[in-house]
């Protein structure tokens, strides 16, 4: 949801220098959207630039370790309806927009992600992994260390994933400088170390200079190839 003005609100929740309180859900337009989804693996993630500078960006899943378990044609179908909320009402009676309903695709965070320039039209870079809800984050942390930070793609990707849900914070202690956790701690933010979340990240970035910078991954299996012109 990109409105200027709603951008604007949920930066304004965001404090700098000390903890604050875990931000509140924004107020989009439309019923609540409890979540009430299962979570488990089975997703993977591409991103592809060919000669002619055509890009693609895409995330495919079929949501749990082998879908709904019946192949058909040499590959599983998913098990995609379980993103939608198990309860189509919440306590109080009102409907949850993730219900399930004829013709509506479920809740996802899937964000497969091709940045452009300011002029709307020359691809910058492209991005996106697996990971549930994770997503979002692995995502974030990759754009703001190659577009912010100017790191190499591939240093981007291994820079500790940290996910934030509410006040549980997860953090890949093991890749993290001692001197940054002990600051967020300091900061009053409760962080917890897990080995977990191993992310999947594919990418890569335009510098500009006529050269393809990509990287993959390390805590999983994907790798990036330079094919032939």
């Amino acid at each position: 949801y990109l409105d200027d003005g709603y951008a604007s609100a949920r930066a304004a929740t965001v404090t700098i220098g000390t903890a604050g309180p875990a931000p509140k859900p924004g107020a989009l337009p439309g019923a609540k959207g409890a979540d009430k989804t299962l979570e488990p693996g089975g997703t993977t993630h591409f991103v592809i630039r060919d000669t002619w500078g055509n890009v693609a960006s895409m995330t495919t899943t079929v949501e749990s370790f082998f879908g709904t378990g019946r192949m058909v044609g040499g590959f599983f179908l998913n098990n995609q309806l379980t993103d939608f909320s198990f309860s189509p009402t919440q306590p109080d009676g009102q409907p949850v927009a993730n219900a399930v309903a004829g013709g509506k695709h479920p809740r996802s965070s899937m964000a497969p992600v091709i940045v452009f320039a300011r002029d709307g039209k020359t691809v910058v870079a492209a991005i996106g992994s697996p990971g549930g809800s994770s997503i979002l984050c692995y995502n974030l942390k990759t754009l703001i260390g190659v577009l912010d930070w100017k790191l190499p793609m591939q240093e981007a990707i291994n820079l500790p994933n940290v996910v934030a849900r509410g006040d549980q914070i997860r953090v890949e202690q093991a890749r993290m400088e001692p001197a940054v956790w002990d600051g967020l701690v300091q900061m009053g933010y409760k962080l917890t170390a897990v080995t977990g979340e191993e992310s999947g990240l594919n990418g890569f970035i335009l510098p500009g200079d006529g050269t393809v910078n990509g990287g993959s991954d390390p805590r999983r299996e994907g790798v990036f190839i330079r094919g032939s012109q």
